[in-house]
Formats: structure tokens, C-alpha cells, sequence
């Protein structure tokens, strides 16, 4: 068998109908190359039908077209499409005849093209997509995920047939279970053998077997190996070890096909008393959620950038991510698996009950098994994967009849896959929701009740209630740990009420984190906590921001265009960490040094109006533009019992912080440019400091690749930091200037932006504006070679970079 990339020549144009295209209508074809997403680069408005959910992007239909060329020996092979993920309602033709479906935009799904071929000639592959008022957050739009061709022998191995498990561990061994399905698509019956190695990180072989296999014509079989591996290395968070099964299909002593599966070995197990064991080691996850999209670079799933993601995250303190609310790319899952990051892999937003008026809620009774095996097939030799979600807060799931769904999807996990857990992302606020607003109705709509505060406390005090504990008792019943989205009220009391229930918080305010973590802390049923996000998105737009508002003005829910972003993640969307990050941090118990986040001094004193997802408007600057004197209020983060503050030497004061005071000291500051100071004290000694100090006028440009040898194929990626700093280093946040980026040789500029939420630039241009003295370059290669990278901006010395491409070495 070979398996090539299919991401290259490719082109995409808007969708037209063939009448249109009759009459001279057709858009003008531009070339791509996948992971690709033909959503992002569109023009926004706050027109209507474009909703602050998508960011204000457009809904669009296009399609993506390559030639094929088929040599006349392959009449006797098979030739099979692989798309790993096409947003949405994908339709695929082949020579302009209709070949396979997917509606749901985030499963892998094969394509057998023999039927369709013509040998000793060139061929046409089209696949259109369209997004359309599918979804609540950012789509994009097209072939957002890897495709690949593979071309087998009539008898072969199946795209998905290698699944190893690990059923029995312990520190002299480890039984390494190898199961291999091999289809027969001749006219005759087949003899063949399965030769299994097994071979550790360094590639050194730890195991052998082989099997033989008959398999009638027309018919596939089974074969299941049990290899030995002695003092395995075992997969968990801290080292992740990795082992490589090698499968090769022999025809008589001769290999026809060979296949490599990259697994773990690792065990897994679950009780209210030790929470979740890995190794048998108890782990609390420290969680973060994350969308699908890669921030300028819009849906496009490209490898390094999936992979930047995890990194970022795990030296950000998470140990785990949710995919919210749909599965996983196989690139984040295989990064992931490298990095020791573990992963709730969410099947589906909606069941059968619509959030959007398009979305897959209308081709889910007919697709879901389908799409549950993608899933299960895609997982299933991943050791990072360790949960799957069957829903993120369905509706269905306060209902008894309708929870059946619930069951029907579990158990065909079950049937697929019982190696790991499943949970189920409840809201019980969204279970109940419309016994909730039969009850307002009742009391004549007056909102929510005396003594509730907010929208998150109604949802609390909602959530703990019986009505919800009763009608979610199924939904519960079906999994193995109740996943509770911002029902942290349950904790304790379901403890006593649920004795054999376990509990993740499955989405949770970021502002509730440091009693979340105490509770995950403090009970051993609580396995961990995934915060609403780890990573900020598109689309959803505003939900994080802080609201500054006149005297008559009434506070909104989503933030009006030109805002792109949601605001609300720890890490920005292009992989800054913001001050939430820091925090989180703390409370995890892995920072010890304290961190300063100063307001914005422009909004003092403003009337200010947050949401459960909101941080203060506040970043790690002593850079302000504003009148000396002038007040401004400074946080400091810190695990010390106390924090003295100090500006240019004099002492400002000390305030109580640590675990008992929320991890927070803050002061009220009158600003003067020099160096701001917090010093951690605990016991009256001095554990440690930072500081911030103030930029000079020199402000010159600041370049950094995060890495500047690359290899060229179409996973690859380099980021470019580009920052104003001036002569010691000091960013320089507050002269905000159009930069100009220009790429030669090698390599295209994939995107260029800012983390501005609310921005109105788009990302495919050569210009942008910084935002908080910063912006962020892609750089994709094309070719072996050097790629030139020149960064300038008016009144600055410009700079250039080099980066260099190597050919992939595919041994």
C-alpha cells in the first residue's frame, strides 16, 4: 500500500449553479492548499444574517477541485479518498459523478474512488461545502482537515483495521493486544500473514509475532496478536512514552503492504475514593476547553499549528483539553499523544432538538451512528484520549424519553470501544430550560428570583436544584462521571446524594477557578476541572469582554461588530497568554513567583459591567499614556501569604493574598513612569519578586520565529512573533503602528494579525496594526530553500529573518 498526501494542487472558487455557470457567472478558481479554510479571508458586516456567533463572517458554498492522473496498472488496486474533515454537508464527485456525502463537518469519512476512475488518464475530484446558520461559534468553511490517497492491492488491509489495546500491565511487562483486519476484494479466496513488530521510541524492537489469515472472496477477516513487551515504558502526562506497532501484510514470505501505528501503554481506571488513575497514580485534570479554529489562520487544521496549541497549553499548566464541542483533528491527537496532554474527545453539540436554525440537529437521526464510529475509529489507538463526551449541553438530556439518545449512543461506544470512560457535558439549566420558562411565565416573566444576583448564580442555584436532579437522573445513569457544565453548586451535595457518581466539571466560569480548584482538591470524587476556554476563539463574540458603559446605558451579550473574537480564553488567538493564565497558574500550585496585571488607567473609575467569563481589562504593562499621577489599580497574583508593592523603590503598601484572599492582592496606584514591583511574602520573608518597567520613546522592532528550520510539506508552519520593544527589551504596548510583512523565497505568508478582539483588518493582508505592541506572522513553506521574512513600519529600522526549508525525509 501507499499513502501520499492529497493536500497539494489543489483550487477553490464560490459554489454557483450550473445554470449561473452557463450563462458566464462562475467565480475565478484560486489555488490552495489544504488544511484550508475559503471562510476566513471573507469580508464581515453587521448586516443582517451576519450573527455575532460566527464572528459577523458571511455563510458561503464553495468548491475545491483537483486532477487526479490514474496509470493504467492501478485497474487492479484499490484507490481510496481520505478527508479528515470537511465543513459541512460535504457532496464529493469524481469525473463530475456523485461519489459520497458527510454532513457533519468534523469526521473522517473514506471515498472509494475505483467505480468512478478512468485509467491511463487524468481525473477530476470536486468537493463542495457550505456553512450556513450551522453553528453557534466560528466554522469556517471547506476542507479545514487533512486529505490523503491510498492505493492498496485488492486484498488489504482496511483504512481503519490496526487497533491495539493494552489490557494487561505491570512493571515486568506489558501484553500488547494487536488486532488487524484484513478485506479481501478479489474473486478468489486469499492465504496471507500478518507480521506485527513492535518497536520502542528509539526505535529499537521489543516484540514480534506473526499470524496467518485466510479470507474468502468478498469477505474481510479478523486477526488478533498478543505481543510482550518487558519494562515497558509507560505513557502518562509527565513522559509521555510512545511505541510503534509496524503491520506488514505478507503474500507468502513477500510484504504487499505495510503500516505504522504510533500507541502508548498506559492503564486507566476510576472510583469515587482515587478519583481517576493513570498508572495508578491519581490525576487531577486541570482542564481547558477549546473550539476547533486556529485563531488567524481561521478552521484550517494545520499540523504545527495544532500541535503550537498543545504546547502552549501544557506550558500553560493544562493537562487536559475538551474538545468543545465536536472531535478532535487526528493532528491535535497525535500532538497530544507527543506532548502528554490528555483529551475528552466531544462527539456532538446537538442531538435531535436545533441551537441553530441550519445545523446538524437536522441530519443527526440519520448520520450519528456513522459519525460515533469515526470517531471511535479515529481515537482509538490514541492513549491521550482517554474520555469521550457524547453531547455538550443537550436539551434532551432533562427529558426520559428523549435521554434514550444518551443510552444509544453510549452503548455503540461501548460496542466500539471499551478501553475508556464517557461522559456527557450537562447544563442541567439547559436540561431544564423549558420547565425553567414555564416557571418565569407563571410569575408573569419578572426575571430571576430575589436574591439572585447574576445570570451565574441563577444558573447555579438552578442547577442544584431537585427539579434538575430528577430530571437529569437518566442522562447521568447512562455514563461513567457525570460531566457538570458550570455545576459546581452539585459537588458536594451529590457526594451524599450520589454515592457512586464521579464528577468532572466539564466547562466552568474562569472567574470561579480558585474555589473550583479547592472543591476538585478537596474531594476525591471531583476529578478535575475544564475551564470555558483555555484558548480564546472566533466567533461568540464579546462573551469575555468588560462592558464600559454611560449612565443610561444597558449592558449586552454579545459584543456588536466589528468584534470577531469571544474574549474569554487564557490564551489569546495567536497564543499569548493573558493574565487569566497566570492566575490559573497559581491556583494549580505551579507558579510561585507573582505575577502583575495593571487595569487599563484610561478606565478608571467607568462604569463597568462583566460576565461570568470575564478578567479584568488588565495586562502586564507599566506603559501608559497617561498624566502623571493619575490613578490606576494594580492586581498581583500570588500563592504568598502576602504582596508588598513597590513603585521605583518606595514602598506603596502591603496587601493579604494567597489561597485564603482568592490568590489576589490589589492596590490602588498613582502612575509614574519608572519600575512597578510586587514582592511575595510569606511569614514576613521574601520569596520572590517582578517587576514591570516603564518603556522608553526608543521603539525599534522585535522579531522572533518560534522556529526557523522547517521541512517542506504541508503540515509546516513558522510563527512569527513581531513586537515593539524598545532599547532594553521593554514592550512598548501603547504606540500601536501598521506593520508590513513581506515573504520571499520558499515560503507564503499563511496569515498575519493581532489579538484584537474587535478588530476590523483582515488577516490575509501583507499589512496589519499591532495590539498591545504585538502581532503575529504565519509563515508556510512552499519548496526547499531559504524563505526571507522583512518586517517594517513607518519610523522604524526594518528587520529581517531567515528561515530555512529541508526536504522531508520520508524513511
Amino acid at each position: 500500500m501507499t499513502t501520499t498526501s492529497f493536500n497539494d494542487g489543489w483550487s477553490v472558487r464560490e459554489k454557483t449553479s450550473i445554470f449561473e455557470a452557463l450563462q458566464g457567472g462562475a467565480a475565478e478558481a484560486v489555488p490552495v492548499r489544504l488544511p484550508h479554510d475559503a471562510l476566513i479571508h471573507r469580508d464581515r458586516s453587521g448586516t443582517a444574517g451576519h450573527t455575532s456567533h460566527s464572528g459577523y463572517f458571511p455563510s458561503s458554498t464553495v468548491e475545491y477541485s483537483k486532477a487526479l492522473d490514474i496509470p493504467e496498472e492501478f485497474r487492479n488496486k484499490r484507490v481510496t479518498l481520505e478527508l479528515q474533515g470537511v465543513h459541512r454537508d460535504a457532496m464529493v464527485y469524481v469525473n463530475e459523478v456523485f461519489a459520497s456525502q458527510r454532513p457533519f463537518g468534523y469526521s473522517t469519512f473514506f471515498v472509494p474512488l475505483d467505480a468512478f476512475l478512468n485509467y491511463g488518464a487524468s481525473n477530476t475530484i470536486r468537493v463542495e461545502s457550505r456553512n450556513h446558520e450551522d453553528s453557534r461559534w466560528y466554522t469556517g468553511v471547506g476542507m479545514h482537515r487533512d486529505a490523503l490517497l491510498h492505493v492498496t492491492d485488492l486484498v488489504h488491509l482496511t483504512p481503519t483495521g490496526v487497533q491495539i489495546t493494552t489490557p494487561d500491565i505491570d512493571a515486568r511487562r506489558a501484553v500488547v493486544e494487536v488486532a488487524t483486519v484484513v478485506q479481501n476484494e478479489s474473486t478468489g479466496t486469499a492465504q496471507r500473514s500478518i507480521l506485527t513488530v513492535l518497536r520502542d521510541a528509539g526505535g529499537h524492537v521489543v516484540a514480534t509475532d506473526t499470524a496467518p489469515v485466510t479470507v474468502r472472496a468478498g469477505a474481510s477477516s479478523m486477526t488478533r496478536q498478543r505481543l510482550y513487551v518487558e519494562s515497558p515504558q509507560l505513557w502518562n502526562v509527565e513522559s509521555p512514552s510512545l511505541y510503534t506497532a509496524v503491520s506488514t501484510l505478507l503474500d507468502a514470505a513477500s510484504p504487499v503492504e505495510q503500516r505504522e501505528t504510533i500507541f502508548g501503554i498506559r492503564s486507566i481506571q476510576l472510583d469515587p475514593v482515587d478519583g481517576l488513575r493513570i498508572n495508578g497514580t491519581t490525576v487531577k485534570l486541570r482542564g481547558a476547553c477549546i473550539h476547533h479554529d486556529n485563531g488567524i489562520l481561521g478552521a484550517a487544521a494545520i499540523g504545527r499549528a495544532e500541535e503550537r496549541r498543545v504546547e502552549l497549553l501544557k506550558e500553560a499548566g493544562f493537562n487536559a483539553i475538551r474538545s468543545a464541542h465536536n472531535p478532535l483533528s487526528q493532528a491535535m491527537l497525535d500532538a497530544c499523544d507527543r506532548h502528554g496532554m490528555l483529551v475528552m474527545d466531544e462527539t456532538f453539540d446537538m442531538w435531535t432538538v436545533g441551537k441553530s436554525a441550519f445545523d446538524y440537529a437536522l441530519s443527526f437521526p440519520e448520520w450519528w451512528e456513522r459519525d460515533v464510529e469515526a470517531v471511535v475509529a479515529k481515537d482509538f489507538n490514541h492513549p491521550s484520549v482517554i474520555f469521550y463526551s457524547i453531547g455538550n449541553e443537550i436539551p434532551e438530556t432533562g427529558n426520559a424519553l428523549a435521554s434514550d439518545w444518551g443510552r444509544k449512543i453510549a452503548e455503540k461506544i461501548r460496542s466500539l470501544d471499551e478501553t475508556r470512560y464517557l461522559t456527557n457535558s450537562i447544563n442541567g439549566f439547559v436540561s431544564v430550560l423549558t420547565d425553567v420558562a414555564g416557571l418565569m411565565a407563571a410569575q408573569g416573566g419578572g426575571g430571576a428570583p430575589a436574591g439572585v444576583n447574576d445570570a451565574g448564580d441563577l444558573m447555579a442555584m438552578i442547577n442544584s436544584s431537585e427539579l434538575v436532579t430528577e430530571k437529569t437522573a437518566e442522562s447521568f445513569a447512562i455514563v461513567d462521571v457525570a460531566g457538570l457544565n458550570y455545576g459546581d453548586s452539585r459537588y458536594v451535595t451529590d457526594r451524599e446524594a450520589f454515592p457512586n457518581r464521579i464528577i468532572v466539571g466539564t466547562e466552568t466560569f474562569p472567574t470561579h477557578i480558585d474555589v473550583n480548584w479547592r472543591l476538585v482538591e478537596e474531594n476525591s470524587h471531583v476529578i478535575g476541572d475544564f475551564t470555558w476556554t483555555g484558548w480564546d476563539y472566533l466567533g461568540e463574540t464579546g462573551i469575555g469582554r468588560m462592558q464600559y458603559l454611560a449612565e443610561d446605558e444597558e449592558a449586552v451579550f454579545a459584543a456588536p461588530y466589528p468584534w470577531i473574537a469571544a474574549w474569554c480564553g487564557d490564551i489569546d488567538i495567536t497564543g499569548l497568554r493573558r493574565p487569566a493564565s497566570y492566575y490559573r497558574e497559581t491556583v494549580f500550585g505551579l507558579r510561585q513567583q507573582p505575577y502583575i496585571a495593571v487595569q487599563r488607567p484610561q478606565h478608571y473609575g467607568a462604569r463597568q459591567q462583566a460576565s461570568q467569563w470575564t478578567w479584568s481589562d488588565a495586562i502586564a504593562s507599566w506603559s501608559w499614556d497617561v498624566a502623571t499621577g493619575s490613578p490606576v489599580i494594580v492586581e498581583v497574583y500570588s500563592d504568598a501569604d502576602e504582596v508588598e508593592l513597590l513603585l521605583n523603590g518606595e514602598s506603596i503598601g502591603r496587601s493579604p493574598a494567597g489561597r485564603d484572599n482568592s490568590y489576589r492582592a490589589t492596590f490602588d496606584v498613582l502612575y509614574a513612569p519608572g519600575e512597578l514591583t510586587a514582592v511575595a511574602l510569606t511569614g514576613g520573608f521574601a520569596e520572590s519578586r517582578t517587576s514591570l518597567r516603564t518603556a522608553s520613546n526608543d521603539v525599534r522592532l522585535h522579531v522572533a520565529a518560534d522556529r526557523d528550520q522547517l521541512v517542506d510539506n504541508t503540515s509546516e508552519l513558522s510563527f512569527v512573533t513581531i513586537e515593539l520593544r524598545d532599547e532594553n527589551g521593554t514592550l512598548v504596548n501603547e504606540d500601536d503602528r501598521l506593520v508590513k510583512v513581506d515573504v520571499g523565497g520558499a515560503g507564503t505568508l499563511q496569515g498575519l494579525g493581532s489579538a484584537r478582539p474587535d478588530t476590523t483588518e483582515k488577516f490575509d493582508a501583507k499589512e496589519h496594526t499591532s495590539f498591545d505592541g504585538r502581532l503575529l506572522a504565519i509563515i508556510r513553506p512552499t519548496g526547499v530553500g531559504a524563505i526571507v521574512v522583512d518586517v517594517t513600519a513607518e519610523g522604524l529600522e526594518p528587520v529581517s529573518i531567515t528561515l530555512n526549508v529541508a526536504a522531508e525525509d520520508n524513511h
